[in-house]
């Protein structure tokens, strides 16, 4: 993990990176102003690959899915692309062209040893204060997904539940319902 401090004087936190050659195979995002750069491991891909194309097929076009691209959030100290996105349908993008944090309906993040404390510290207290919906963080280390639902303005989630990798995730999104299978994710021998 590579770190680089960013100034506080940007409009989003994206800024500081236009015209800034990264290197291939790394995820970029920012945290507490801080450029931070960590390679992707082979258990968050095969994560990506199975639940990805699930979650498209059953938007069917009311809603998108995106995978690490950045979300301008609502300060210039935290620029975050998550593993996986969902947009509401009807979101519309930015002047920047990127969607903000207020057209998300869910965010899906996988654990790696490197992001543990900003999956479940940071990015948790960060996703509610926006009032993002539904945050899963997805941990291979222990094989579950926990769900938490019903953000608070306090940087806190009000409901969480966790389901065992071969159970079904369901995302219930406004007037629908997303169910990923979660038997194709690569689990943990230890």
């Amino acid at each position: 993990m590579t770190t680089i401090e960013v100034d506080g004087d940007v409009h989003s936190a994206w800024d500081v990176l236009d015209g800034v050659n990264l290197p291939d195979g790394y995820r970029v995002e920012i945290t507490d102003g801080k450029i931070i750069m960590t390679p992707q491991s082979e258990d968050q891909s095969d994560v990506l690959i199975e639940a990805g194309p699930q979650i498209k097929k059953q938007l069917a076009g009311h809603g998108k899915v995106l995978s690490d691209v950045m979300i301008d959030f609502p300060s210039s100290l935290w620029g975050y692309a998550p593993d996986l996105a969902i947009v509401a349908p009807g979101a519309e993008r930015n002047i920047r062209g990127r969607f903000e944090w207020h057209s998300l309906e869910a965010v899906l993040e996988v654990v790696s040893k490197s992001t543990r404390d900003i999956d479940f510290e940071k990015k948790y207290r960060m996703y509610a204060e926006c009032a993002i919906p539904i945050y899963v963080i997805i941990d291979p280390t222990d094989n579950t997904c926990t769900i938490h639902s019903r953000p608070t303005r306090r940087g806190s989630y009000d409901d969480q539940e966790t389901i065992a990798f071969g159970a079904d995730l369901i995302l219930p999104l406004e007037g629908r319902e997303i169910v990923v299978k979660t038997d194709g994710f690569p689990r943990s021998e230890g």
